[in-house]
């Protein structure tokens, strides 16, 4: 059997010339991927309980619908207390440290 001869072809110019990288990053024209637009946030959390609160102030609930909207709005209000970073304190308003006097 007789074998066949292999021929290389030379490398162009433009490969010859394109660098090989193992970069990690992507490339500069690849986007960002987009965020989930059905995601709740923290502050979509916080939106919904000042809603809550709001609605129950102009009546929109029944008094028998109060009790477990004042259930929900209680476990929404104590979820974003463990769950949200506290706020920084303004500029203007008085501290909470006591100084050790009366």
């Amino acid at each position: 059997m007789a074998t066949k001869k292999k021929t290389l072809k030379k490398p162009t110019k433009a490969t010859a010339k394109a660098p090989i990288t193992n970069s990690p990053q992507a490339p500069a024209n690849a986007q960002a991927p987009q965020p989930d637009p059905s995601a709740l946030s923290i502050g979509d959390l916080k939106n919904l309980a000042v809603t809550l609160d709001i609605a129950s102030t102009r009546g929109a609930f029944k008094a028998a619908e109060m009790a477990t909207v004042g259930f929900l709005y209680n476990k929404l209000s104590a979820f974003l207390a463990k769950v949200a970073p506290p706020e920084p304190a303004k500029e203007g308003e008085p501290t909470t440290t006591s100084t050790g006097g009366k």
